[in-house]
Order: structure tokens, then sequence, then C-alpha cells
């Protein structure tokens, strides 16, 4: 029946497939930290120094019970084995592997990834305080670098000469140097040399966080350094792939024909522009899909607090239960984006709208 509307058989499938997907990075996240050593016995061993054997219990009893990892009576206390020889408490009555996935995935489409060790706050407030200032350096800076390499691309391809003479070493120099190498660069120079920006943090400390001209202009200010540590980068691999590609459609028929008709050149590069970028969607959905783990390096050179430097400080203080949150994060976004442009390839592009089609 599906036959009829190729374009609906098209999105089903591959949310289908993208589903799937989720289901196998939802299972990876929740096998990952139980392969190794036991997660909760390390958090105890840290958390419970100093503690009577009664308060380590509890404490145990609890944490087991806040992931679901426990059988509970009927009045949410945590049952117990018998105590053994020499002990006071029995260990708690861990559920089965199948039991506590079903738990994990009942309260991931909950919204809820447990609590934080080191900060005894839920996961997800503390991924929805710093993903903001993650989104707000990596977005723009993608958008804005994407549509800009490609411009400076298609201009490079089309024009050549002096364009393609500078933009293309340019672009080759960027492209090829490593965020953190810029980042350091700047941080060296404008901040520390010539002190024309804060060499670290999102905003001054003496500031009050909220929306408020003080806090904005300072964010903007702290802003420029790690911008402009990334910006280079995006733009020189956008404008190299967008050069191979436009100078690929110069030697098309339909460019050579629409020059044999005088057709103004603007137009033909609108053209080569339109069709050349189409696999450049792609980069520009790999880019947006890992925007959000993507800026790791850069936020640790300028202590930003987004959600790269809420992941090394997760590491850094054995708080699975924030990597796991913040890795579970990192892949729905780059599945949400990839199915996203997936489907608007699938409606632009006529090479695949005719296999959708069988035209």
């Amino acid at each position: 029946m599906l036959n009829k509307f190729p374009t609906i058989k098209y999105i089903l499938q591959r949310g289908f497939w993208y589903l799937l997907t989720f289901f196998v990075a939802v299972s990876i996240t929740f096998l990952l930290p139980r392969l190794g050593q036991d997660p909760f016995e390390i958090i105890l061993s840290q958390t419970t120094r100093g503690l009577s054997p009664e308060d380590v219990a509890n404490r145990e009893a609890n944490l087991l019970k806040d992931f679901g990892m426990v059988e509970v009576d009927l009045l949410g206390n945590v049952v117990r084995e018998e105590p053994r020889e020499g002990e006071r408490f029995g260990r708690p009555v861990r559920k089965s592997l199948f039991e506590q996935y079903i738990n994990y995935l009942g309260m991931v489409f909950r919204g809820d990834l447990g609590t934080s060790i080191s900060q005894a706050r839920a996961v997800s407030e503390i991924l929805r305080e710093s993903i903001v200032w993650t989104l707000a350096l990596q977005f723009p800076t993608i958008v804005i670098g994407w549509f800009l390499g490609n411009m400076l691309g298609a201009l490079a391809a089309y024009k050549r000469g002096i364009f393609d003479k500078v933009f293309f070493p340019l672009s080759l120099f960027t492209t090829s140097t490593p965020f953190f190498v810029f980042g350091m660069l700047l941080v060296f120079v404008l901040a520390v040399v010539f002190n024309f920006f804060p060499a670290y943090g999102g905003y001054a400390w003496a500031v009050t966080p909220g929306f408020n001209w003080p806090f904005i202009r300072s964010a903007a200010y702290h802003y420029i350094l790690p911008f402009m540590s990334i910006f280079p980068v995006l733009v020189g691999g956008q404008a190299i792939g967008m050069r191979s590609m436009g100078i690929y459609e110069l030697g098309t028929d339909y460019v050579k024909y629409a020059k044999s008709l005088g057709i103004k050149e603007s137009k033909i590069m609108m053209y080569i522009f339109r069709n050349a970028m189409l696999p450049q969607l792609a980069g520009l959905a790999l880019n947006l899909g890992v925007m959000i783990g993507g800026a790791l390096i850069t936020e640790m050179i300028f202590s930003y607090p987004g959600l790269g430097t809420t992941l090394l400080e997760a590491v850094q203080n054995n708080d699975f239960f924030v990597i796991q949150g913040g890795a579970l994060l990192v892949a729905t976004t780059v599945l949400i984006a990839n199915f996203t442009v997936d489907i608007l390839i699938g409606f632009f592009d006529p090479r695949v709208k005719a296999g959708r089609t069988g035209a």
C-alpha cells in the first residue's frame, strides 16, 4: 500500500533505521559502564570515606535505587540479602541485567538520566545548562562558516586566477591546522601579549548570569577568541570541498551549454553553487551532528563552560552518569541531524528523488 506513497515510504524507511541505530546507541551507553569495574564500587570508595558502616550501606542502597538497579519492596525499601557472617548489613539484591536495561530505557524516554555523583544534581539539568553554551558557540560558527566557505570555494572554482591562488592555499593552511593550535596562538598573542581579550571563561566573574546587559556584553567579549579559533578551520574545509565540486560542475555539459548561450555568469554560478552544494549538505549534517561534543578541546583551552568542559570534569571525577548522559546526548544529536539532512537531500537531490519514485 505504501508503494502508492513513495515519499511517506522513504521517510518511514529512513526513520526505522535511525530509530534502530538510536536503540543501539542507548544499549551501548548502558553496557559500557558495566563492562569494566563496577562504577558504583568506585563511587562508593570515593564518597564514603569516614562514614559509619550503616551510612555506607544506606549510601550504597540509595545510589543503586536511584538508578533502578536493585529490587524494592512494596514500601519502596531496598530488598537486601541475608547478612553474611561478620556483616551487619546484607547486600542489596540487584535486578538482572535485562531488568536494569528495561528500567534504563524507561528512564531515557522519561528524560531522566540519573543524578550526578560529584554535583548531586540531575544529570539532565547539568547537561541542559552546559549545552546552551556549546550551542551558542558552535551553531553560529558552523552555519556561518558553511555559507562563507562554500561561497569562497565556488568563487575559487569559477573565477580561478587570484581567487584560486589566494583562497585555495589559505584554505589548505587553515583546515590542516588543528583547532587547539589556533586556540593556543590566539590566547598567547591576543590575550597574553596584547591583552585585547580575556584568556579564559565564558563571562566575567563579577557579572551575574541572566538576561542583563553587563552579562551579555561580558559573554560576547569572552566569545570572540573561541569563535576565532574554530571559524577559520571550518571555512577552509568547506571552501576546499566546494572548490572541488565546483570544478567538477564546470566540466559538465549544462555549464558549457549555458556559456555558449551567453547566460550571465552570476546565473551560471548560482546553478553551479546549487548543484555542488548537495554533497556539502552531508558535511553540514556531520558538523551539526558532532557540534555538541566537537568543541571539547576548544572549551578546555578557553575554560569555556560548555558540554565539553562538563564531560571533562565528569571524567576527572569518575562521574559515570554525566559521562553516560553526555554520550547519549551526543549520539542523539548526531542521529537527529543526519536524519533531517537525509530527508532534505531526498527531497532536493533529483537523483535521490528519482530513485525514490522509480522515475
